[in-house]
C-alpha cells in the first residue's frame, strides 16, 4: 500500500508569477491569486505547509469593480474611540491606495492565522507596470 505524500517545508521550490491587472475584475483575479499563493495549483499541495508561489501584480490602479460596487461597497474602520468610525468607499480607495484594495481582497481569501500571514507576504502589488523583481524572471500568469 502506498503512503500519502506530504510536502516538507524546505522541499518546495517557489516560482514567481506576474499578473497584469489592467481591466481585470477584482474578485475573479483575487481568487486566482489566492489559489497560487496557497499552492493549490501544484500536485504536491499540502494544506498545513506553505507550498505556494510568489505573485507580482502590476497596474493595480486599473483593476475593475463591476456594477455599482465602486460607489456602494464600503470599508469601515473603528479607532476604538467614541465617534471613531471611518467609512470609505472603494472608489475613493482605488483612487488613493489601489495596492491596498487588491491586497485586502486576496488576504481575505487566504487561511486565517499564521499560515495565511506567511502566504500574504509572497504577494507584491504595484500601481504601474514597473516592479523591482525582474531578476526573479517571473512567468506571466493568464487569468
Amino acid at each position: 500500500m502506498r503512503q500519502t505524500f506530504f510536502a516538507k517545508a524546505g522541499e518546495v521550490d517557489k516560482n514567481w508569477h506576474l499578473i497584469d491587472a489592467d481591466g481585470k475584475r477584482l474578485g475573479r483575479m483575487a481568487t486566482e491569486i489566492a489559489t497560487v499563493l496557497m499552492g493549490k495549483h501544484r500536485p504536491e499541495y499540502t494544506p498545513h505547509i506553505d507550498t505556494g508561489d510568489f505573485v507580482i501584480v502590476t497596474n493595480a490602479d486599473k483593476v475593475v469593480l463591476t456594477g455599482k460596487k465602486a460607489e456602494q461597497k464600503i470599508r469601515t474602520r473603528f479607532s476604538g474611540y467614541p465617534g471613531g468610525v471611518k467609512v470609505e468607499t472603494y472608489k475613493d480607495m482605488l483612487a488613493s491606495k489601489p495596492e491596498f484594495v487588491v491586497q485586502e481582497a486576496v488576504r481575505r481569501m487566504l487561511p486565517k492565522g499564521i499560515l495565511g500571514r506567511q502566504m500574504i507576504k509572497k504577494l507584491k502589488v504595484y500601481t504601474g507596470t514597473e516592479h523591482p523583481h525582474t531578476s526573479q524572471r517571473p512567468v506571466p500568469l493568464e487569468i
